[in-house]
């Protein structure tokens, strides 16, 4: 999420402080009504001596490859066990799997240690100047810089929803943001994460990123680096971490994403199927919470204020805590032949990558969008309008691997 050339701002004056209080409460009262709580949630917590459930060949480690996953590992030419035991790092261009049906991402236990989950470098999405004014005529004027403020801990309480989306690149490992949503067609017991295109597939230019898993909460508590010196893996992942057994992203950003965003930045968003490393229950069911996603693609001028919540990792932030803007989004624009995306101010950086945004509907806080890019010096960030194409996204994950 940055530029190769450095933006100018200028100022908008549409936001509210009375809009963007309304929303930081709303999401907050959300996040608490759904099972936050001053109390210990050890119990809602995955049992660390369960095994992952699902029939299959044995992946080692207990856990067992779910046998359609397993039949797809094999039908690329794949062992389970040499997948596991690192065969996964060999990314052959000829051989890198890029079509949907090629998604394969298999438990491996105990890959992603605290310390490599602090080691995984921001997943950047980059604008030119040039590329920002392609369409300058169907852009609303730059916004001017928000400046991102921490998250309240512990974050299950302020924004249980959030997390962090961690994976494996041919450049080596990356993060990501993400935030559980509802599965309509399973209340209650949603494994849906919302993500970025970008955090899960290279674009044009290559596949499916490996070893995929989200972690909720990330480090609660918002510890610093020393603090989390030999801190117990519960204080980096308080719920877990959890696998995704499928995901889906659209043909826009399969077919057009690259370094810059490019033509897929418009359709830069995906959805995650997971399922828990150690446990049983549900994703909702563990966090206690998630979030209903918003289809109805408002224009920007009625779209009311808007909130990017995520992991901001590019410094001056570390990607150890978590950040939020709001602001009062406007009409950015690629090219006139794309769908235009919403553009707020915020000073977040590469890591808040697929992170949610939110809006308040009918007193109710649901994700509007994610972010995808933003410049060089971090004034401003970019999603996608989520419509008709989104949702039908959303809803074939639902009925097809929902309820699993």
């Amino acid at each position: 999420m940055r530029s190769l050339s450095p933006t100018v701002p200028r100022r908008r004056g549409r936001r509210t402080a009375l809009a963007a209080s309304a929303l930081l409460a709303a999401l907050a009262l959300t996040a608490t009504a759904c099972g936050g709580s001053t109390e210990d949630k050890a119990t809602d917590r995955p049992d660390a001596s369960a095994s992952t459930a699902g029939a299959g060949d044995d992946a080692g480690g207990g856990l067992r490859v779910p046998a359609d996953l397993a039949d797809r590992l094999k039908d690329h030419g794949i062992d389970v066990d040499d997948w596991r035991d690192g065969g996964w790092k060999d990314w052959d261009r000829d051989e890198w799997l890029r079509e949907a049906r090629d998604f394969v991402n298999p438990v491996i236990e105990g890959l992603w240690k605290p310390e490599r989950m602090q080691d995984a470098e921001e997943a950047e999405k980059t604008v030119t100047t040039k590329d920002a004014s392609a369409a300058q005529g169907l852009s609303d004027p730059e916004p001017a810089p928000v400046t991102a403020q921490a998250e309240k801990t512990p974050y299950h309480e302020n924004a249980a929803p959030v997390g962090k989306v961690f994976f494996d690149t041919p450049e080596g490992s990356a993060v990501c943001s993400g935030t559980v949503v509802k599965d309509v067609n399973h209340p209650g017991k949603s494994n849906l994460v919302w993500t970025a295109g970008h955090c899960v597939h290279a674009g044009a230019d290559g596949g499916w990123y490996r070893n995929i898993v989200f972690v909720p909460a990330y480090n609660d508590h918002g510890r610093s680096e020393a603090e989390l010196s030999g801190a117990d893996p519960a204080e980096i992942a308080p719920y877990g971490n959890w696998w995704a057994d499928w995901a889906s992203t659209s043909n826009g950003w399969i077919q057009g994403g690259s370094e810059s965003g490019g033509d897929g930045a418009a359709y830069d968003y995906a959805v995650l199927h997971v399922q828990p490393e150690q446990g049983a229950k549900s994703l909702e069911e563990t966090v206690g919470a998630a979030l209903d996603v918003d289809f109805s693609d408002p224009d920007a001028a009625q779209a009311g204020t808007m909130g990017a919540w995520g992991y901001p990792a590019a410094p001056p932030y570390n990607g150890l805590r978590m950040f939020k803007c709001l602001d009062a989004p406007g009409r950015f624009s690629l090219a006139p032949n794309l769908p235009d995306m919403y553009r707020i101010g915020c000073t977040m950086t590469g890591g808040s990558s697929g992170g949610g945004w939110f809006r308040v509907v009918n007193g109710e806080t649901v994700l509007v969008s994610n972010t995808s890019i933003g410049p060089l010096d971090h004034t401003w960030l970019a999603g996608p309008r989520l419509g008709a194409g989104a949702e039908a996204l959303y809803q074939n994950m639902s009925r097809t691997y929902g309820g699993r």
